[in-house]
């Protein structure tokens, strides 16, 4: 699972940088009058990756914190 999360946030990184791309040199070409708009791909693709990369860290956090409680738990036995 962690494989495939990596590749997930990157992928949302990829697709950050491939609209801001098209979206920039459609701007400069066709007008940046129609094509400003369509930035708001590329802020929500930013925030994707980092959301995935900040639940990435929370979970491993988490499954630390779990692995933990059982060593505890089987001290105490």
């Amino acid at each position: 699972m962690k494989i495939y999360n990596l590749v997930m946030s990157y992928f949302w990184l990829a697709i950050a940088l491939g609209s801001f791309g098209v979206v920039t040199y459609n701007g400069f070409t066709l007008g940046f009058d129609r094509w400003a708009s369509y930035y708001v791909f590329t802020v929500i693709a930013l925030g994707m990756f980092f959301m995935k990369k900040w639940m990435m860290q929370r979970t491993e956090k988490h499954e630390a914190f779990l692995k933990e409680q059982a060593q505890k738990k089987n001290q105490n036995l």
